[in-house]
């Protein structure tokens, strides 16, 4: 009996001393931490009812993928409405061709009438008064042709500028109709919805919270002493709990090392653990599906 106790007594105290080195950090792990992930939360940049809102919690969505369409009806009437004032003003547009058509007429007669009007004069047989009479009234019509050709380009200009304040319009609006079409910004899974198809949005107003869960990040604590052998891009051994007291073993690299000091996080379990200051590290964990956020990870350097 004696015997017995003292075998029982035995383990108990190299299971102590276990469970000791395993608190004081001289145990198998160098580091501990939390998985986590970069959670980006999509927002609404148009007001409106959802007429189309394809997400799902957990679903698995694509980069630059179409989930949702806010009605854009009063806008399409709207740049409508736009595009026809344009017409509208551009249909008052002078042809500066056919009116000068006239003028230009009367140009190449008088022109002609010159030219006649020269040979006649060589010949004696008309007066230089007649020429001269002849180059007036050429002279005064390509003088009329300048003018109105000058006026009607000024009126056809003016009529133009007329239509860019509205074709900024069309292009406001058309802007917002291509944000009233809700495009996912990065592959990844769906982790939280806030809205549901046919509710009333607005701009600003988050829809749903998406992360990239096919790399993790593990997001541990290091003392000072350890600060120095560790290093960007170093190579280092994650485990998880597989359960029933295994261990999965999986790569994880080091790209991200905190450059001031901070208090142990509230999550380690004494008070004077919590009171020393330690240097947060990020390692890049690749995710085979088993990974998830918040799950516990012990890092070997």
């Amino acid at each position: 009996m004696k015997k017995i106790l003292k075998t029982k007594t035995l383990m108990f105290v190299l299971l102590s001393l276990s469970l000791i080195a395993c608190g004081n950090g001289n145990g198998k792990f160098d580091a501990t931490g939390t998985f986590e992930s970069e959670e980006v939360i999509v927002s609404s940049e148009a007001m409106g009812k959802l007429v189309n809102f394809d997400v799902e919690e957990g679903g698995v969505l694509k980069r630059d993928q179409i989930v949702g369409v806010v009605d854009t009806v009063q806008l399409h009437l709207k740049k409508k409405q736009l595009e026809a004032s344009i017409k509208a003003v551009l249909s008052k547009q002078p042809e500066i061709d056919t009116q000068l058509a006239t003028i230009q007429e009367q140009i190449n007669t008088a022109t002609t009438e010159k030219k006649r009007a020269e040979n006649l004069v060589k010949s004696n047989a008309a007066t230089t008064k007649q020429l001269d009479d002849i180059n007036a009234q050429l002279d005064l019509l390509n003088k009329q042709y300048s003018a109105t050709k000058s006026n009607l380009t000024i009126t056809k200009q003016g009529l133009q500028s007329e239509t860019f304040p509205l074709q900024a319009q069309i292009e406001q609006i058309q802007d917002q109709i291509d944000k009233s079409i809700i495009k996912n910004p990065t592959d990844g899974a769906v982790l939280s919805r806030y809205a549901k198809q046919n509710e009333v949005t607005a701009n600003g107003k988050a829809l749903y919270k998406i992360a990239d869960l096919s790399t993790m990040t593990l997001r541990a604590y290091v003392n000072g002493d350890q600060l120095g052998n560790i290093k960007l891009g170093q190579k280092v051994k994650v485990f998880v709990d597989k359960g029933n007291r295994e261990q999965k073993e999986m790569n994880g690299e080091i790209y991200w090392v905190s450059s001031k000091a901070e208090f142990t996080p509230k999550t380690i379990q004494t008070k004077d653990e919590r009171a020393n200051l330690v240097y947060a590290v990020k390692i890049k964990v690749k995710n085979d599906g088993y990974l998830k956020i918040g799950m516990y990870g012990e890092v070997i350097f």
